[in-house]
């Protein structure tokens, strides 16, 4: 019997959330994905299949930033994408990973930038 990697039960934990969490037009999902080096964000209507709105460490204005400021600049610039395709109201997805850290800083700046959830 072999040993379930991290990431494994990663998957298993966000598949878990999943079941209970989807999102819609009204109400779209914001996913967290994190990394070693940053944070990737995405607002995704379910039923559609879309991706409204999305915004990555990787963008230029945010990949200079140390590795902790990445995560609230995210978090900043997916809630003002998000304002600007007319969405204010959002289901929080964690990924699977703990609500600590980076992707409560994310969350939190979402959240001062106007998303409500």
């Amino acid at each position: 019997m072999s040993k379930r990697t991290t990431e494994q039960l990663r998957k298993r934990r966000h598949l878990s959330i999943r079941n209970k969490v989807a999102g819609t037009a009204d109400r779209p999902r914001l996913v967290v994905h994190r990394s070693n080096n940053g944070v990737q964000a995405q607002v995704i209507d379910d039923r559609a299949g879309v991706t409204l709105a999305a915004a990555s460490w990787q963008d230029a204005s945010i990949k200079s930033a140390k590795r902790g400021e990445r995560s609230e600049k995210v978090g900043t610039l997916v809630a003002e994408r998000a304002k600007a395709a007319g969405i204010t109201k959002v289901v929080f997805d964690r990924g699977g990973y703990l609500y600590h850290g980076r992707v409560k800083t994310l969350a939190e700046a979402a959240r001062e930038a106007g998303l409500d959830f």
